[in-house]
């Protein structure tokens, strides 16, 4: 209910109040305000209002000139501009200064709300939203009968109330277009706000964007949309080998053959991931791994786009990384103290300190490829690939693409993209081909112009690729041999045979058999049954005994297979395989290099007398019943009848 008359209000004008109007008047009176008494608006400390200000700063920033272009408009009207913050408290004031003299409610951070001024256009704004005007007597209290006031809320891009921009002045000066002017000066405000906030995000994007470009480890070139380039990278740089100067402003086309992804990217925003490309800069040319994004304005019309490389073979060092195409073997890895293991060795370390090529030559067995990976290992290369080939393991036919690669549609059978060979996979890092004296005539050739040119072509390739690879090679063969059989070049095997090392038989260092057996036996101990053996002195020496045609590779199985029978127990003679001991009574004797070495007049006999004895001993138990001597001895009765008539035991077959 309205209050009486002797309150003030006036209950006629009252009812001819617009609604909304009329309806804060309602609250003025139910919140106890005086019509005839002015709160005072001055409700923040000094310091809330030095803090207010601050906080809304830029709003200031970006209203004041409007404000001031308004007033230059009203100049001489009565009228002031004024700005507050989304509760009504005022910010900034533009307008005479008499006649912003000698009045607290347009002081800086004074509350121009409901609650604090009555109804007043500030104060219609905050509980309506939307812009408003009150002239003269819809005025709640009656010192501000004699004053129109607009205003109109300044919302962000985000629809959210973070302003409102007022004009207040003399009540005979209210007119149909003010309400408009402040309203046409608010949305101006807002458009700057958006524009700003736009500017800031764009220098905020350009600041990640340059960071990135600085930061990633993917060469990048942005382009506009006519494939002009406008920006690199340094990894960019450092690949095309010229500076950000020398390349913007060049057209993608220029710096690659295949150009028609580029064309889709920026005619129709078609990206692409991780195709293979060739790019060429100067007498630089490489391929390479790329995919393209395109760059969108706000109506997503493609305005660039941004190229991101990387040379293949550095993608192709993770994948040998983690596919296993590594070195794992080192020069500590190679057991042996005889004088000719530690020629080739020393051999191995002067060619790690050095790039050129190697030719490793030794019987089967005797760590050719070990070696190779030791090379590498200690090489300046190694951290990049180690690729090993076989080349007497590969067709004629296939070699050629195996070891060069080739380009799509080269031949039928072909893959898709093509395949790059095992001189670009090696780039950087070590090929090891084995079995060289196996490679065809043919093949020879190219091998040799790679020798000669760091170059290959793929098959079916425009032109020629710079590879950087280290060349080690191995063989079995008489390379010197296969030369005057005309099976090898005479001009290939002078470019191979710049590091030559020969590794030698395991019968030519027999004393390192304890060792070799000892570690062998180590790496046997981590098994699951955890089984640890002792070694008797007979079975070494029976070992050294041996000629060993399949050398170290040879032993190694013998003594994990001695290991495995003696599951667990000491290693003696009764443990060593029935057929190495048929082979070691059948081979002449090769006598051992070291102190170790025992001639046909000892050991030889020792064995046979022992072995005689057993069967005698079997046999007499048993009755000369051959079956159950044979399961007695643990071995079949044909094998018992052969040993029997080795040592010219005479008995009848059964």
């Amino acid at each position: 209910m309205l209050p009486p008359p002797s309150s003030g209000v006036d209950l006629e004008m009252e009812s001819k109040l617009r609604s909304e109007v009329a309806s804060s008047w309602m609250r003025c009176q139910a919140a106890g305000l005086d019509p005839q008494v002015l709160e005072d608006p001055l409700d923040l400390s000094d310091a809330e209002v030095l803090d207010l200000i601050g906080k809304k700063g830029e709003l200031i920033r970006h209203a004041r000139p409007f404000m001031v272009q308004l007033h230059k408009f009203l100049s001489g009207s009565g009228f002031v501009l004024l700005l507050f913050d989304e509760t009504g408290h005022l910010l900034e004031t533009v307008g005479d200064a008499k006649m912003l003299r000698g009045t607290r409610h347009f002081a800086r951070g004074a509350s121009w709300a409901e609650p604090r001024l009555g109804s007043n256009a500030v104060g219609m704004v905050l509980s309506s939203g939307h812009p408003f005007q009150i002239s003269g007597s819809e005025h709640y209290h009656r010192l501000l009968q004699s004053w129109t006031s607009a205003a109109a809320p300044i919302f962000s891009e985000g629809g959210k109330l973070v302003g409102i921009l007022g004009l207040a002045g003399p009540a005979s000066g209210a007119h149909a277009h003010t309400l408009g002017m402040v309203l046409a000066s608010t949305k101006a405000v807002e458009r700057e706000l958006k524009v700003r906030l736009k500017h800031n995000e764009m220098v905020l994007l350009d600041n990640h964007f340059s960071s990135i470009l600085l930061t990633v480890s993917d060469a990048v070139i942005v382009l506009d949309v006519e494939g002009v380039v406008i920006q690199i990278n340094p990894v960019a740089e450092r690949l095309l080998g010229a500076s950000h100067r020398n390349v913007v402003g060049t057209r993608m086309d220029d710096l690659t053959r295949d150009s028609l992804p580029i064309h889709g990217l920026l005619g129709r925003g078609v990206e692409f991931n991780d195709r293979e490309m060739e790019i060429h800069w100067g007498r630089g040319r490489y391929n390479c791994l790329a995919s393209g994004r395109p760059i969108r304005d706000e109506s997503a019309t493609v305005i660039g786009g941004v190229f991101f490389f990387n040379p293949i073979h550095k993608i192709k060092q993770l994948v040998n990384r983690f596919s296993g195409a590594e070195a794992t073997f080192r020069f500590e890895d190679i057991l042996g103290e005889a004088k000719v293991l530690k020629k080739a060795i020393h051999l191995g370390h002067l060619a790690s300190q050095n790039n050129s090529n190697v030719l490793l030559t030794g019987d089967s067995g005797t760590g050719k490829e070990m070696f190779a990976q030791a090379i590498h290992n200690r090489s300046r290369r190694a951290e990049g690939p180690f690729i090993a080939v076989n080349c007497g393991a590969i067709p004629r036919e296939l070699i050629a693409s195996e070891l060069f690669g080739y380009q799509e549609g080269s031949f039928t059978g072909a893959n898709k993209g093509g395949r790059p060979g095992k001189f670009e996979l090696a780039s950087g890092g070590t090929l090891f081909l084995d079995e060289i004296g196996d490679m065809p005539i043919e093949q020879q050739v190219a091998l040799l112009r790679v020798l000669q040119d760091h170059t290959i072509t793929r098959i079916g390739g425009e032109g020629p690729l710079a590879v950087d690879v280290r060349i080690i090679c191995a063989t079995n063969k008489d390379l010197p041999g296969a030369i005057q059989k005309g099976t090898l070049r005479e001009d290939l095997y002078y470019r191979l045979n710049v590091s030559p090392i020969r590794l030698p038989s395991l019968r030519e260092h027999l004393e390192d058999i304890p060792l070799l057996v000892a570690a062998f036996l180590r790496k046997l101990a981590p098994q699951p049954n955890g089984l640890s053996h002792v070694v008797d002195q007979t079975v070494v020496e029976t070992l050294q005994a041996y000629s060993w045609p399949g050398n170290v590779r040879e032993l190694q199985n013998a003594v994990e297979r001695i290991a495995h029978a003696a599951n667990g127990s000491q290693i003696t003679l009764e443990h060593l395989p029935e057929e190495f001991l048929s082979r070691l009574h059948a081979t002449p004797e090769h006598p051992a290099s070291g102190s170790h070495s025992l001639g046909p007049g000892t050991l030889r006999q020792q064995l046979d007398q022992q072995e005689k004895n057993e069967l005698m001993a079997a046999l007499l138990q048993h009755k000369g019943c051959l079956t159950k001597s044979a399961n007695a001895l643990g071995m079949s009765r044909n094998t018992l009848y052969r040993r029997l008539k080795y040592h010219g035991i005479e008995t009848r077959k059964q």
